[in-house]
């Protein structure tokens, strides 16, 4: 009897400490005030962290305005180490690296369906460049949707930017608003709201679900859905962390991105949809609140001139950065990406 407690004794002592074992990981998530893929898809799939992905691993998990992390720092804060999971909002962080930017570049990536596939081609050449560059592995992707014109005053097509202030979230985007002979204002995305209420800036850009539930259209009066950028999330974690992982490991946790990854964009896409039909006042409004903005149709000229922005303004100027910073950069994006839109 003694020896068969001592071997109970023993497997219980054993058995114990496994889930405290478990590994311990540390998230910086995406912006509280992104919105509700950030509540509902990102924020439980990493505190169930263990769960979703048959893993012996638990997630500490945090948004990044939460923790005081700048978004524009993500590629510094998962290089250091500092956490081990970081999204990354590639027109933010592309100021540390141009070629991230590379899917999202102006009139490439303006629906859904495109997007998917940018995003499908440049995979490898983006998670090449985080693990030789960043110390950092790619793990999924999301994107906030089409970003779409959002405006105080009406109009009836992009030819009346002229003049006109326009919020705007990178360089890329910036040029094409001049070439449209408008001025680009740099300003975060919790200040617009504000900005346009005082008249700093006359029209912006953003996602139909992000202008909702910042509540940009009680003071702007029309929308224009006429899509200029994805705006795509990814997601990266510390390569030193990564390479910790028995390969068994990597690869359910790379099997389980995808899953989240999936969910995420059509996700993203419902909110998109919904949040479009809020805006304007229509049925069905299921997440988002309802607005009376008015809605102006896209003529076929304007989306004409966002295609062309790629080949004529987007694309040159970004590979001329981008080029400064990595030799390849251009070369590697028309070898990716030039075949689906014709360039070479």
């Amino acid at each position: 009897m003694k020896l068969k407690l001592a071997l109970i004794a023993a497997a219980l002592a054993f058995a114990l400490p496994v889930h405290a074992q478990n590994t311990k990981l540390r998230a910086a998530g995406s912006l509280v005030s992104g919105g509700l893929i950030q509540q509902n898809k990102e924020q439980p799939f990493f505190e169930n962290f263990a769960k979703n992905t048959g893993l012996p691993i638990d997630v500490d998990y945090k948004p990044m305005d939460v923790l005081g992390v700048k978004d524009a720092d993500g590629l510094r804060v998962v290089k250091s180490g500092l956490f081990d999971i970081v999204t990354l909002r590639l027109a933010q962080v592309s100021r540390d690296d141009p070629f991230l930017l590379g899917p999202d570049i102006v009139g490439l990536s303006t629906d859904y369906d495109t997007a998917r596939k940018v995003v499908d081609a440049y995979r490898g050449a983006f998670d090449k460049r985080l693990q030789e560059r960043h110390n950092a592995k790619l793990l999924g992707t999301y994107p906030f949707g089409p970003q779409i014109l959002f405006c105080k005053s009406a109009i009836s097509g992009l030819a009346d930017l002229k003049g006109k202030k326009v919020r705007v979230s990178d360089q890329s985007l910036a040029k094409f608003i001049e070439k449209l002979d408008g001025i680009p204002v740099a300003l975060a995305f919790n200040e617009t709201q504000q900005a346009l209420e005082r008249g700093v800036t006359d029209c912006a850009i953003t996602g139909p679900s992000s202008a909702n539930s910042a509540g940009w259209p009680e003071v702007a009066t029309h929308v224009m859905p006429i899509g200029f950028q994805i705006h795509l999330v990814a997601y990266a974690i510390n390569l030193k962390k990564w390479n910790a992982l028995p390969p068994a490991q990597q690869t359910r946790m790379s099997e389980a991105f995808a899953r989240f990854e999936t969910e995420a964009w059509a996700y993203s896409r419902e909110l998109w949809d919904d949040a479009s039909r809020c805006n304007v006042g229509q049925e069905s409004c299921k997440y988002g609140k309802k607005y009376a903005m008015k809605e102006v149709p896209v003529k076929p000229a304007d989306q004409k001139l966002v295609r062309d922005a790629v080949g004529a303004v987007s694309l040159p100027l970004w590979a001329e950065v981008c080029d400064k910073s990595y030799d390849k950069c251009s070369a590697t994006w028309k070898q990716a990406i030039g075949p689906l839109v014709g360039i070479r």
